[in-house]
């Protein structure tokens, strides 16, 4: 079993930034969708790029972007991943992908949902998050096993993950990556460094045992 991957998201200062690279995080996401707390205006977000070590991904997210608007942000700040975690169609998804594309764990949708995106040949990996929008709330993890149980392609799991919580996470779906950000936070949208060093530990332990 390999070494579950990391992405601290909703990142909005180099400290974040630099905090996660150093506490082992293997991408950083940063936030294009206005109406978000964590918004990062794209100038910003490539500056805060500059900041990085080698080797450190970086993950831009939108929601329901037009491939115009994407294209735009994408220019002003190249990232490694884009990340689709609205309702974007599979023509929207082929203009923009490779991409990591959201959806919401539902249990009346979900296995639907992953046969959808799993054949999308430009959907690089499939990110479940929690079923309540917004703040992110945990759910049912034992829920979601059957379902991602033959699933082909990298999956991430998201929603209500924080530093007390994550390791078990780990243990009980063995995801290819954990995706956090408001339980890393001392406020919304201000990361805390301390906990986002606390998080990937936890992801580190879960992975020994």
């Amino acid at each position: 079993m390999g070494r579950t991957r990391v992405k601290i998201c909703g990142v909005k200062d180099t400290d974040a930034a630099v905090a996660a690279a150093e506490a082992g995080a293997d991408a950083v996401g940063f936030v294009f969708v206005r109406s978000s707390a964590r918004y990062v205006e794209p100038d910003e977000a490539a500056e805060i790029m500059m900041s990085l070590p080698p080797m450190v991904s970086t993950v831009g997210v939108f929601m329901n972007a037009s491939a115009e608007a994407y294209a735009d942000i994408e220019e002003a700040c190249p990232t490694t991943h884009a990340q689709l975690h609205g309702s974007e169609d599979e023509g929207l998804v082929s203009q923009c992908g490779p991409a990591v594309k959201a959806v919401r764990f539902m249990p009346e949708s979900i296995a639907g949902e992953l046969a959808r995106w799993g054949a999308c040949e430009d959907v690089e990996a499939i990110l479940i998050d929690s079923p309540t929008p917004g703040e992110g709330v945990p759910f049912r993890w034992e829920d979601l096993v059957p379902h991602v149980a033959g699933l082909e392609k990298p999956w991430i799991l998201a929603g209500g993950l924080t530093p007390g919580n994550v390791g078990e996470a780990v243990r009980v779906l063995r995801p290819y990556a954990v995706d956090v950000s408001s339980g890393v936070e001392r406020a919304r949208g201000e990361k805390d460094t301390g906990l986002i060093e606390a998080f990937c530990e936890a992801v580190r332990r879960a992975d020994l045992g």
